[in-house]
């Protein structure tokens, strides 16, 4: 081995430590993908019912345990052919969304006169559910600045708050916000990915 090739052989696992440190860093500062449920929307997960697992009336097999106890979140989707509108039932919440485009004129939130009939049904709803603490939720596509579209969702969500105000009354309660491109549940690379982000949705608890 000569000189010349010690130095080079040293040199080779600090280039691999950089790399590998360079590469850590790099997925430390990667923004994480939006997950398609905003906040407020979890599930109860607790056990309805307490299992002994001791109890001598349970026949299992000899050195057999029972699996920790869970509750299966079961979530039924309805939506229309043109997917205007979609409903979202779980264990604990019911979800209506519906898109920007038959709320609203382009980059408006002003309601259009087919968004109060679509509105008033879901006010029925939730009358029919005995909801009250309603979540009204906007969002936008990845089109446009950030910032428009926070403002822009904000305002749509507050849109639909106030009509639903109107029917429901005093005695329901409201949390709004507006997440502009957060949060999407379709590719925002197509147009008819991006017409789906366009939505507004209200959620409110499952009556008993």
């Amino acid at each position: 081995m000569t000189a010349t090739q010690m130095p080079r052989m040293r040199r080779a696992p600090r280039t691999a430590v950089a790399a590998a440190v360079a590469l850590l860093l790099t997925a430390a500062l990667t923004v994480p993908a939006a997950h398609a449920d905003p906040p407020g929307l979890t599930e109860d997960s607790t056990p309805p019912v307490h299992i002994d697992p001791n109890d001598p009336d349970l026949r299992m097999v000899q050195g057999a345990k029972l699996a920790p106890s869970k509750v299966l979140n079961i979530k039924s989707i309805v939506e229309t052919d043109d997917g205007s509108e979609r409903r979202q039932d779980t264990n604990d919440n019911v979800t209506f969304a519906l898109q920007a485009e038959v709320l609203f004129g382009k980059d408006s939130a002003e309601l259009s006169p087919d968004a109060l009939s679509r509105i008033g049904t879901i006010a029925a709803e939730i009358k029919k559910q005995h909801a009250t603490s309603l979540r009204v939720f906007g969002f936008t596509d990845n089109l446009g600045s950030a910032a428009h579209g926070l403002t822009l969702s904000r305002q749509r969500a507050n849109a639909v708050q106030q009509e639903l105000a109107k029917d429901l009354g005093s005695s329901v309660g409201f949390q709004i916000r507006g997440y502009g491109e957060q949060y999407p549940i379709a590719d925002n690379s197509t147009e008819e990915g991006r017409k789906k982000n366009r939505r507004v949705e209200v959620s409110f608890p499952r009556g008993s």
